[in-house]
């Protein structure tokens, strides 16, 4: 039987060239604000999990929301190119200390990828670049939140080497 490529094989994405850059500098980042916005409101349903059902709106409320709380204190803003073409944001603070053991941490507050780019490496480029930022900056961790049935950004995050620490329970009345 013949060898077939990674991309050819299931379960396996062709990978692609990315290029991933600090958002908001210079000429190349006009725009940057506005893309993450439409981006991030297009994506946030993803992370809504059934247990806690709540209305697109409101999501979308929460996650301007969360840009301005990010906005207003330290953090940094990378942006996925491809081809010129920007396919992907993260969004991580750089001084929000783990909450129970206080030790220095990157933590991702959001990341999204064009729907028409996952799969094939956009996400993992944001991750590892986020890593190297963080390294530069001294952080020893990186951590992040992912909804339990957002199952191919916990299998990113899995091959990314990122271990359950914590879980979020949650139960309706």
């Amino acid at each position: 039987m013949p060898r077939r490529r990674a991309a050819e094989r299931p379960g396996f994405a062709a990978r692609v060239s990315v290029r991933v850059r600090a958002g908001g500098r210079g000429e190349e980042g006009d725009g940057d604000r506005a893309f993450i916005t439409e981006l991030g409101r297009r994506c946030v349903m993803t992370s809504v999990a059934s247990a806690r059902p709540a209305p697109p709106a409101m999501v979308r409320l929460a996650f301007d929301r969360l840009c301005e709380i990010v906005e207003s204190q330290s953090h940094v803003t990378l942006i996925a190119q491809r081809n010129g073409e920007r396919v992907g944001f993260l969004l991580f603070l750089d001084q929000l200390p783990d909450e129970v053991t206080t030790l220095p941490q990157g933590f991702v507050a959001y990341m999204a990828v064009e729907p028409d780019h996952r799969g094939v490496g956009v996400g993992a480029a944001l991750l590892a670049a986020a890593e190297g930022e963080a390294r530069r900056r001294g952080l020893p961790y990186m951590a992040l939140m992912v909804t339990e049935e957002n199952e191919a950004a916990r299998k990113l995050y899995h091959r990314s080497g990122y271990r359950t620490e914590r879980r979020l329970l949650c139960k309706r009345l």
